[in-house]
């Protein structure tokens, strides 16, 4: 039964099926069933989309007319919040977001963010005079320009798709680029929707593009290998990121990419509440697929059994608590598809053979419908080498390690190829600054502070990604600097 409806091309201003009209389903995640279909992308829709963008960019006066862009980036925002219903059930249906989750990143984060991006436009330094400089023979007066980096390819994945379409391309568009946005084959929809409210709020022909494929490489492959492509923004593995750097080093752009995490919370043995704040550390938010959660545990070996009787209590109350459509304030529903089911379950069952100990959760529920459920997982008695600690599993499956003291928590915390988020809690808060400013990460909650927001930069360090999402920072990705210098004397 078709729920969502069907999710079109956008290229060069107008909506469309694809060339020859290949569809492909949209699956639920909940039922494993269609409940939607989306236009499937030829090679020649992707190629007339690049051309599009392009022309729009070399052709038009979009890099140039900021006050247009930020009306009509005005407009789409409207538009946006005015259709929040469908963004909600786009979250619920394509994504698998359960009722709670929809308030947060899924919808409401993303809208948040998009009214940030708009209000620290202003911000932007576009011209600076540098002053003047030379020999007395030949002096130069010199300013420092910012320029629209030109076409952009936004390569978006399906844990948090409208959040993450959001920051790529209202920031890109704003710069005054051109983008086309490719999304992933799990979420089309809330790419598409993106390019329906463009259309309705009047873009011009080309400066916004929407191409939805069935095939996960072929549209994106094609964006990073054109050489009318002057950007790549790429949220999603390290793997597939590691596959685009190279890629795209043909052609020499600008690579842009948000990657994996394995993000450390260190609680140390004096944190307020600290029973309390070790059994708040289970993974359930969006079982677990968000590249920022913090799935690795450290807590004191002096409190270590304590932790673990903390964590042991707190999935036992959590119990059934998740997994029903209509549950309202649920955070956890299924995961998104069969592969990542099937990938979640093989790292349950590796962490059973390394040796450590599975203190709760680990099975799949089909009783709870025909989708991808695995429970809340919580692992005990693991080492900061053993593979469940240091890859990416992305799923509900938290880890939970000892350390002797600080420095231990640090050297653990940063021993992995990942840094994109983590988190300190102590009561000394000097000694939790101190920490915090240790850890090789982009962003660290200190004591419960909110460091991922619409306003903020968002990145990572090592194998987490290059450049920063969001923020003013966020929008300044998508500039040149040029140093135009004239003489004077």
């Amino acid at each position: 039964m078709s729920i969502l409806p069907d999710a079109l091309l956008y290229i060069d201003g107008k909506l469309r099926p694809a060339t020859g009209g290949g569809t492909f389903a949209v699956i639920s995640p909940w039922t494993a069933r269609p409940v939607g279909m989306a236009a499937d992308a030829s090679r020649g829709d992707v190629e007339e989309a690049i051309a599009a963008a392009y022309r729009a960019f070399h052709e038009s006066d979009w890099a140039a007319d900021r006050e247009r862009r930020v009306a009509l980036l005005e407009k789409l925002y409207v538009l946006m919040v005015a259709n929040r219903d469908r963004l909600v059930a786009l979250a619920r249906h394509e994504v698998g977001a359960a009722l709670g989750a929809v308030g947060r990143a899924q919808v409401d984060l993303a809208l948040g963010g998009f009214r940030d991006l708009l209000d620290l436009f202003p911000q932007v330094e576009w011209e600076a005079d540098l002053g003047e400089r030379g020999p007395p023979s030949y002096v130069s007066h010199r300013k420092l320009r910012h320029e629209p980096v030109g076409v952009v390819a936004a390569i978006t994945p399906w844990n948090a798709p409208l959040y993450i379409n959001t920051g790529k391309c209202v920031a890109a568009l704003l710069a005054g680029c051109t983008v086309v946005l490719k999304p992933a084959p799990d979420t089309p929809g809330m790419g598409a929707i993106l390019g329906e409210l463009a259309a309705e709020a009047g873009f011009p022909a080309g400066v916004f593009n929407v191409v939805t494929s069935a095939d996960p490489a072929m549209a994106g492959e094609m964006l990073v290998d054109d050489r009318r492509v002057d950007l790549i923004s790429f949220t999603g593995s390290t793997a597939t990121g590691r596959r685009i750097a190279e890629r795209g080093a043909k052609t020499l752009k600008r690579v842009f990419l948000e990657l994996g995490g394995k993000s450390a919370k260190v609680v140390f043995e004096d944190a307020p509440g600290f029973a309390q704040e070790v059994a708040a550390s289970m993974v359930v938010s969006h079982a677990g697929q968000g590249c920022a959660i913090m799935t690795r545990l450290l807590v004191p070996r002096s409190r270590y059994g304590e932790a673990v009787e903390a964590l042991r209590g707190a999935y036992a109350a959590y119990g059934d608590n998740w997994g029903d459509f209509d549950g309202e304030g649920q955070m956890m529903g299924p995961v998104v598809n069969a592969s990542q089911l099937a990938r979640v379950k093989a790292y349950i069952d590796l962490g059973v053979e390394e040796g450590a100990t599975l203190l709760a959760g680990g099975r799949l529920r089909p009783d709870k419908g025909s989708g991808y459920f695995v429970e809340p997982t919580c692992f005990v008695d693991v080492t900061n080498g053993m593979r469940i600690a240091q890859e990416e599993i992305f799923g509900p499956v938290l880890v939970v390690i000892p350390f002797e003291d600080e420095d231990d928590a640090v050297r653990i915390a940063n021993d992995s190829e990942y840094g994109l988020s983590g988190g300190v809690f102590s009561a000394d808060t000097e000694r939790a600054m101190r920490v915090a400013e240790r850890i090789r990460t982009g962003s660290v909650m200190v004591n419960g502070g909110l460091c991922i927001a619409g306003d903020l930069p968002f990145g990572g360090y090592k194998a987490s990604g290059i450049g920063r999402e969001w923020g003013k920072a966020g929008i300044e990705e998508f500039l040149e600097a040029k140093v135009i210098a004239w003489r004077v004397a």
